[in-house]
C-alpha cells in the first residue's frame, strides 16, 4: 500500500496531477448552477484531501532524505558520536535528554574555547 501512495503522490505533486486535480475541481465547481452543490462539494473535499495527504507525503519523504543525509555526515566523520544516528525513531522523551546532552556539551565546549 505504502507504494502505492507514494506513486499516487508523485503523481499528484507534478504539473500533470495537479492540472488533473484543477480541472476537476473547475468541472465541479461549473456544475453548481446547475443544482449539483452536493456534487461539488464532495468533489472539493476530496481534492482538499487528497492535497493534504500529497503534502504530508512529500514531507516524509524529504524529511527521510535529509535524515539520511545527516546520518551520512555524521557517520563520514570521525569524531563524531555514531548515537545519534536514527534518534529521529526513539520516543519524544529520549530525544529531548539527547537534545539536552548535545546543547549542554556544546554549551560546555564554548566554555571552555573562551
Amino acid at each position: 500500500m505504502d507504494w502505492q501512495l507514494f506513486r499516487l503522490a508523485g503523481f499528484l505533486s507534478r504539473p500533470p496531477g495537479f492540472y488533473l486535480l484543477t480541472l476537476g475541481m473547475i468541472i465541479s465547481t461549473a456544475l453548481v448552477p446547475f443544482g449539483l452543490t452536493d456534487i461539488v462539494t464532495y468533489v472539493l473535499s476530496v481534492a482538499a484531501i487528497l492535497i493534504t495527504g500529497v503534502v504530508l507525503i512529500q514531507g516524509y519523504r524529504d524529511t527521510a532524505a535529509i535524515h539520511a543525509k545527516l546520518d551520512e555526515i555524521v557517520l563520514s566523520l570521525n569524531d563524531a558520536r555514531n548515537q545519534v544516528v536514527g534518534l529521529e525513531h526513539a520516543d519524544a522523551k529520549d530525544i529531548k535528554a539527547a537534545l539536552k546532552t548535545i546543547e549542554r556539551e556544546a554549551e560546555n565546549a564554548d566554555n571552555s574555547a573562551a
